[in-house]
């Protein structure tokens, strides 16, 4: 009997040893190039440069030159005091050498130094989450519950002499002020020493050329200045100015613009203010209630609301209150040092603090409560250090070596506190969160309890 594994030459049984019928086998496919040795070596080089790209992109991303901690994302927030307490002592304090103020988001205490923002426990200063990235802060803020972190980017392709030769404030992320976790992101056209003033609904970075507005989404609604890469040529009512001070409130913006003179191109006009919208339908095209120079020089606006408009004038010192429409309605003397009124504030703010009915102007030597509804002056405390915030009902002033406790409403002092600020003698910034006080002491945030 034939062995069945019997072949016959061809490499298949022998059909007379096959019980079922016979199949021809497949044709033999054609060899394929990638079956040869160089057709592998190929591959792995292809995958090997695809690996290094991945790194090389990785490394130099804006994600991997950013570290993001995030945390806890349900946090109360400390309920606040109905009563004072008998002093104040600190609990902790922490570098914020990019914060002009304390910052407060939702349940978190915000401080930025040098190239990262930490959310902190109110109560005990203990960082709740991170964010870094490898460029330095220009400065953080906070709208909506989030915190604001605005960097700088510090090259440019532009040539020497152009205006953000050395770089601007152009990146910009906010961040939810429980967990930290990132929100929206842009990139913007702010200025190196800008701030940030919040209305509720946006958001406006100051600068002595070009002043920012976003929405909460981080879409910019205004450019108010010198716009960079200007898309729509001849929309903004004057350009080359530059702006002194800066004021918000919800749906309009207060500048005070100094222009070159029409008739002296070696010298500026009076000091203009102007009132224009955070909104247009384009954001490089302003809609401006009103323009009129006001006939001095060393102007600051100091507060508005949705009726009228503060300016603080020299010469004499005074303070005198516009309409809506830019006309004068009322002017009050103030007997404040000259020293109060010269050059501009710093960043392009006047520091003030909001109250029960009033708020509270510091001109650098004193604190003066203007009516919320007139902002007419109400009363005068000499001798503090800031605009104060408001706790338990009164208003706290920074003054020598402690806290004034006033009254709200008559400005009565009706007790102060010691606090230790050892050497430090300068403008105090405050704010408050739950039973916590907060002092912006220069570069340095101190938390009072």
């Amino acid at each position: 009997m034939p062995d069945p594994t019997e072949h016959d030459g061809h490499g298949t049984p022998s059909e007379d040893v096959l019980d079922g019928p016979v199949h021809e086998p497949p044709p033999r496919q054609p060899r394929t190039s990638f079956h040869r040795r160089g057709d592998f070596v190929a591959v792995v080089v292809i995958m090997v440069a695809v690996v290094v790209a991945a790194v090389l992109l990785g490394t130099s991303s804006d994600i991997e030159a950013t570290t993001s901690q995030t945390g806890p994302q349900q946090i109360e927030t400390p309920e606040a005091p109905s009563t004072l307490p008998p002093s104040f002592g600190e609990v902790w304090r922490a570098p914020s050498g990019a914060t002009q103020a304390p910052v407060v988001a939702g349940p978190t205490v915000v401080t930025g130094d040098g190239n990262e923002v930490l959310g902190r426990d109110p109560l005990t200063g203990k960082t709740r989450w991170r964010y870094a990235r490898d460029i330095p802060l220009c400065t953080v803020g906070s709208a909506w519950g989030d915190a604001i972190a605005v960097y700088r980017r510090t090259s440019t392709a532009l040539p020497e002499g152009e205006t953000y030769h050395e770089g601007n404030c152009s990146e910009v992320t906010t961040l939810k002020g429980a967990g930290g976790e990132r929100d929206r992101q842009r990139n913007g056209d702010a200025e190196l020493d800008t701030r940030l003033l919040s209305d509720g609904v946006h958001v406006t970075a100051t600068g002595k050329k070009l002043i920012n507005t976003w929405r909460s989404d981080m879409v910019l609604t205004m450019q108010y200045g010198t716009v960079p890469d200007l898309v729509n040529p001849d929309k903004q009512p004057r350009v080359g100015c530059t702006y002194g001070s800066i004021a918000v409130t919800q749906g309009r913006i207060a500048v005070i613009e100094r222009c070159q003179s029409k008739t002296d191109p070696t010298a500026t006009e009076d000091d203009r203010l102007s009132v224009y919208k955070p909104t247009a339908k384009d954001s490089d095209n302003p809609s401006v209630d009103f323009s009129n120079t006001i006939g001095v020089k060393g102007a600051r606006v100091v507060a508005m609301n949705e009726t009228y408009i503060a300016v603080a004038m020299p010469n004499p010192a005074r303070l005198v209150v516009f309409d809506g429409t830019g006309n004068e309605i009322a002017s009050y003397p103030l007997t404040i040092p000259a020293s109060d009124l010269a050059g501009d504030p710093p960043r392009e703010v006047v520091p003030t603090a909001k109250g029960n009915g009033a708020v509270f102007w510091f001109t650098g030597s004193k604190t003066i409560a203007l009516s919320t509804t007139d902002l007419r002056p109400l009363w005068t405390i000499d001798g503090t250090l800031g605009a104060g915030t408001t706790y338990a009902g009164y208003l706290l002033l920074p003054v020598k070596d402690g806290l004034a406790v006033i009254d709200q409403e008559t400005g009565a002092r009706m007790a102060t506190t010691q606090v230790n600020r050892d050497s430090y003698n300068g403008p105090v910034e405050m704010a408050t969160l739950g039973p916590v006080v907060l002092e912006q002491r220069g570069p340095t945030l101190v938390a009072l309890r």
